[in-house]
């Protein structure tokens, strides 16, 4: 279940949501609200991920979400425990499935994803990361994929891994559990930007708020396009790109920005 709240902090409640939602100036952000596990991805808040990241597609005031977790850690990966109560292949089959399918809806959302790390970000945390279309991290932030660590190579997690950094990289996080800062997180590729613990929240807020600024029509286009792109040949990609493009030729939005720098004023957009 979701909830919505005025800001990020965790509530001390046994019966508090494992998701919290607050809506402000078209920045939507959902925090991870199982502190005491480290934001572990337990069945429900994969669950509640999955709910308010389709809530959300629907909802045309939301320019932009960000992903933040409550207390010391971004995401601690899934919820061992609560996986070891049920040793039955049929469950970790669907539960994997369940978890890709949320990863999934982050990828086909129509608005961006920006990920808020800080502390520990691992196993299926680390993938959040990954699949988030953007991500910010303060000093504080560390990453890896650590399920080799007690047996159980990080196999979903590699699929959005390998697919932000370089394969050897992506190879020897996954091998190895490795745990690396945020400074090789970035210099890898995994993140955007690294910035002081208590600078995070602005630079999270001026990147959101870049985005906030532009058409929503062209944005959720864009991104459609862009991951689409991404797993085709070149030839293919450049015929799929040059198609959609001259459909966004099209938007009113396009129209109006292109008078609008002709004109050397702001545009006015109307989002189609």
């Amino acid at each position: 279940m979701t909830t919505t709240a005025t800001n990020a902090e965790p509530s001390p409640r046994a019966d508090a949501p494992v998701l919290l939602r607050a809506d402000a100036d078209g920045v939507c952000t959902l925090t991870l609200n199982r502190p005491a596990q480290y934001n572990a991805l337990s069945e429900a808040l994969i669950g509640a991920l999955h709910d308010a990241l389709g809530e959300i597609a629907e909802d045309p005031s939301v320019r932009v979400v960000v992903l933040a977790g409550a207390g010391k850690a971004f995401c601690a990966g899934h919820d061992l425990k609560e996986m070891r109560a049920t040793p039955e292949r049929a469950y970790y089959e669907d539960l994997f499935a369940r978890c890709s399918r949320m990863m999934l809806r982050i990828l086909r959302l129509p608005q961006p994803v920006i990920a808020r790390v800080h502390g520990i970000a691992t196993a299926a945390g680390c993938q959040l990361v990954a699949t988030c279309d953007l991500a910010v991290a303060s000093t504080t932030a560390r990453f890896g994929t650590s399920g080799i660590n007690v047996g159980l190579f990080c196999m979903t997690p590699g699929v959005a891994l390998a697919r932000n950094i370089a394969r050897k990289h992506a190879a020897e996080m996954l091998f190895t559990g490795k745990i690396i800062d945020a400074e090789t997180a970035a210099r890898f590729g995994l993140i955007n930007r690294v910035v002081a613990p208590e600078a995070l929240d602005d630079a999270v807020a001026e990147l959101a708020g870049s985005i906030t600024a532009m058409s929503r029509a062209a944005i959720a286009a864009g991104k459609r396009v862009l991951y689409r792109q991404i797993e085709m040949g070149v030839e293919e990609a450049y015929a799929y790109s040059a198609s959609e493009m001259a459909c966004n030729m099209m938007f009113h939005d396009a129209g109006e920005g292109i008078d609008a720098f002709i004109a050397k004023r702001k545009p006015k957009w109307r989002d189609e």
